[in-house]
């Protein structure tokens, strides 16, 4: 089931990119949305998925993607951070992270790569408070850098989005 984000955003799918519908129809609990690759790479579907959470303001993003190495670890056999750098700005401070990974899907052992980016925007209402939007690219290790420029495009375009309402 689609989980809600604790901030509402807008972003723009790069070209050719399709929503997942739905977005638990790529196997990933939590995430609030999906996005498949129209060219499958040998039966994997590359693919975007957005979740998020709130976190407590002192609460490093180095923790939230040690986290999320340490949930892909349980699932998967040899999880490896490859890389890992801050990046963003000071009003939207973000942390990048390259995993790899084996996995099967479809019965097929596939060689993987996440590239997954943590991006916090502070509560405008409660500064100890921030939400912290999570955007990873899953793809084969062939078809990974193919996809990048995508997946970096999509990051670019992620922002909150000040039309619509904000929940308590």
């Amino acid at each position: 089931m689609p989980v809600k984000l604790p901030v509402p955003i807008e972003f723009r799918l790069p070209e050719g990119w399709l929503p997942a519908a739905p977005p638990d129809g790529v196997d990933v609990p939590g995430v609030a949305f999906a996005a498949v690759h129209p060219h499958p790479d040998h039966g994997f579907t590359a693919n975007i998925t957005v979740a998020g959470e709130v976190r407590q303001e002192s609460a490093p993003l180095t923790e939230l993607a040690d986290a999320s190495a340490q949930r892909l670890r349980e699932a998967v056999e040899r999880v490896v951070v490859t890389g890992r750098r801050e990046v963003g700005s000071a009003e939207a401070p973000a942390l990048a992270q390259r995993l790899t990974f084996s996995g099967v899907v479809g019965g097929t052992r596939h060689d993987l790569v996440q590239s997954q980016v943590f991006v916090a925007f502070s509560d405008v209402l409660n500064p100890l408070r921030r939400a912290v939007i999570q955007l990873v690219l899953t793809a084969t290790a062939d078809q990974h850098n193919e996809v990048l420029a995508d997946f970096q495009e999509f990051v670019r375009t992620v922002r909150p989005d000040t039309r619509a309402g904000v929940e308590q």
